[in-house]
């Protein structure tokens, strides 16, 4: 009874033990059957054409830096001085302002030494404006042209019924670009229509109702 028991164990042993050799064979052909797989997946010719793609690709973004690079060198040239250039603008407006104050003096009106000290001054404001063009630095044309927010900044405006409302009729400080960019904008006065005792009165009305 006892020899007929540790047969059967013996059997149910060997059994376990065929059991998992034939589970760990089948293991072993299911991750042979994948890596087979996987080699026909990627063939030669589709490993050399994604290494070409990966290339291309590499190429693209280094001539994409390149024309970076070459923009902002090209900025770098053209822009540099743009804050010099934007001080320098300063001794223009003293010049104008210094000639502003000769003018009106009293002392000085009308005589020899006021305007030989103008031609002077006026002597030094072409040459200066002559270098600034000579360096792409050029003035904002202003009188009798229209409004252009993108280079003038109106300052006020200015009744004349000759003029086409929005009309530039008045340079207070003159604007300047440099190259295709705004150095400063020239601040100017721009033309109105005269309004009528019929115009003020509407306003008036529309004033008195609103309160």
């Amino acid at each position: 009874m006892e020899k007929d028991q540790n047969i059967n164990s013996e059997n149910q042993n060997e059994e376990i033990k065929e059991n998992e050799a034939e589970e760990q064979n089948q293991v072993e052909q299911e991750i042979s059957a994948d890596k087979t797989e996987e080699a026909k997946e990627i063939t030669p010719e589709e490993k050399i054409k994604e290494l070409e793609d990966k290339l291309t690709r590499t190429f693209a973004e280094m001539e994409n830096q390149r024309r970076r690079f070459e923009k902002e060198k090209d900025d770098a040239f053209d822009y540099g001085g743009f804050s010099f250039a934007k001080e320098a603008l300063n001794l223009i407006d003293n010049l104008e302002r210094s000639k502003q104050i000769l003018e009106s003096d009293e002392v000085l009106k009308d005589t020899e030494a006021l305007k030989k000290t103008l031609e002077h001054f006026e002597i030094i404001s072409k040459d200066m404006v002559s270098i600034f063009s000579k360096n792409g630095i050029t003035p904002v044309a202003s009188i009798g042209k229209k409004l252009d927010p993108n280079q003038h900044q109106a300052m006020m405006e200015i009744d004349d019924d000759q003029k086409e409302p929005g009309t530039i009729v008045q340079e207070i400080q003159k604007g300047f670009m440099m190259k295709d960019r705004l150095l400063r904008p020239a601040l100017v006065g721009v033309s109105k229509k005269t309004k009528t005792p019929d115009d003020q009165k509407s306003e008036e009305n529309k004033e008195n109702s609103d309160n």
